[in-house]
C-alpha cells in the first residue's frame, strides 16, 4: 500500500517573484510599461498606484522620473499622474531617509498617493518653451513643457515690496503678492527627457484639461 509523502512547506516568494494577486498586475499595460521604463522601483510604484486607482479604468497617464542633486547626495524621484473618469490619482515616490535599526544603514524609499475628484481640480497650467519662435509653425514640437496642476492642497504665496509710480518716493507701501496653487509641477524637457516625453506630456495635459472642464461644468466627458 503506497504511503503518502509529507507535504513540503511553500517557499516564500523571492525579490524577483510576484504573487498572482499583486496589485500592480492590474494596471493598464501602457501605464505598467511607462512605470517600468521610468526604472524607479517599478514593482513598488505599480502596486501603490494600483491600490489608489481601486480598479478604475485609466483614461490617460503621465509618468515622470527625475534625478536631483543635493550637494554630494543624489536623490531620485518619480511622479505618476493618472486620469480616470472621476478622479485624478497622483503618486510620488522618492528616496527616503536611511534607517538604522541596531545595525548597518539600510536604504529606504517613500511612496505617497492622493486621489482628487475631477470637480476639485482648480487649474491646469501649461508653460510652453520653444526655440526660435520666429520660425515656429503650427504643430511644431516644443522644447520644454511645464505642467502645473492645482486643487488647493498646496498653496504658494509670493511676496515682494510694493512700489508706486513715483521713482523718488521713499514711503513704505507694504507688500504685494500672489497666491497660487501648485500641488503638482512636472517639467519635461526634450533635451533631458526626449521629444517623445514632451509629446506624451502634451497629450496628457490636453486630456486632463478636457476632463476637468467637463467636470466643472457638470457634464463630464464620456
Amino acid at each position: 500500500m503506497p504511503t503518502s509523502r509529507p507535504s513540503r512547506p511553500s517557499r516564500p516568494s523571492g525579490p524577483g517573484e510576484r504573487g498572482a494577486g499583486a496589485p500592480g498586475q492590474s494596471l493598464a499595460p501602457e501605464l505598467r510599461r511607462a512605470v517600468e521604463h521610468a526604472g524607479y522601483y517599478p514593482e513598488l510604484v505599480a502596486d501603490v498606484v494600483a491600490v489608489a486607482l481601486g480598479g478604475e479604468e485609466t483614461r490617460a497617464h503621465l509618468v515622470h522620473q527625475e534625478t536631483t542633486f543635493d550637494g554630494e547626495e543624489v536623490r531620485r524621484h518619480v511622479t505618476v499622474v493618472v486620469l480616470t473618469a472621476t478622479r485624478l490619482v497622483v503618486a510620488h515616490a522618492d528616496d527616503g531617509t536611511d534607517l538604522v535599526e541596531g545595525g548597518p544603514r539600510s536604504h529606504a524609499a517613500a511612496a505617497t498617493t492622493e486621489a482628487v475628484p475631477l470637480s476639485q481640480v482648480r487649474s491646469v497650467l501649461l508653460s510652453h518653451v520653444v526655440q526660435r519662435p520666429d520660425r515656429y509653425r503650427g504643430g511644431d514640437p516644443v522644447a520644454e513643457l511645464t505642467v502645473t496642476i492645482g486643487w488647493g492642497s498646496v498653496q504658494r504665496l509670493d511676496l515682494e515690496p510694493a512700489t508706486c509710480a513715483d521713482p523718488q518716493c521713499e514711503a513704505d507701501h507694504g507688500y504685494s503678492g500672489s497666491l497660487a496653487g501648485d500641488d503638482v509641477v512636472l517639467r519635461v524637457s526634450a533635451a533631458a527627457d526626449g521629444a517623445d516625453a514632451v509629446g506624451r506630456a502634451l497629450r496628457f495635459a490636453a486630456a486632463l484639461s478636457a476632463a476637468t472642464g467637463g467636470a466643472r461644468s457638470g457634464h463630464p466627458p464620456a
